[in-house]
């Protein structure tokens, strides 16, 4: 199975950015943990500070391109009607993910634009959080 892992902005600085929020492991390394973890499986993996560059991500992969899409998109989750309506718009199944709990920060961070069109949501558990997501799409796609 092909899986997309989309991070939206600000998450190209994991390690440096927040670690007492974010831990102090860099993205990449986590990738190649997750990679030889899931070895059958083709993980991809892309970064934007764009709202648009993600919007055109999820629509390269979304039609049969992928057969899951992981989506962490930072700051967008609580703002992107944009991304909301792109993830309704295709047919390729993605979950949102949070490294924090995000219900356990400010006050704008508890209301997500993009659940709705997302199968689930998994959030507050570090970077553990893109490895449930991963098995969630593995176990839907085994179901199917």
């Amino acid at each position: 199975m092909k899986i997309q892992i989309i991070n939206g902005p600000n998450l190209n600085l994991l390690g440096k950015r927040e670690p007492g929020i974010y831990g102090s492991g860099t993205f990449e390394e986590f990738l190649e943990w997750l990679r030889k973890r899931y070895p059958a499986e083709e993980i991809l993996y892309y970064q934007s500070n764009s709202e648009g560059e993600l919007i055109d991500k999820i629509h390269e992969v979304g039609f049969g391109a992928a057969g899951g899409i992981v989506l962490n998109a930072g700051a967008y989750t609580h703002t992107s009607v944009a991304l909301l309506d792109a993830l309704k718009a295709v047919e390729t199944p993605a979950i949102e993910v949070h490294i924090s709990n995000v219900h356990k920060r400010e006050d704008f961070r508890h209301k997500s634009m993009i659940s709705a069109a997302c199968m689930g949501v998994i959030c507050g558990f570090g970077l553990d959080s893109y490895r449930l997501a991963v098995e969630a799409l593995l176990a839907k796609a085994q179901r199917e």
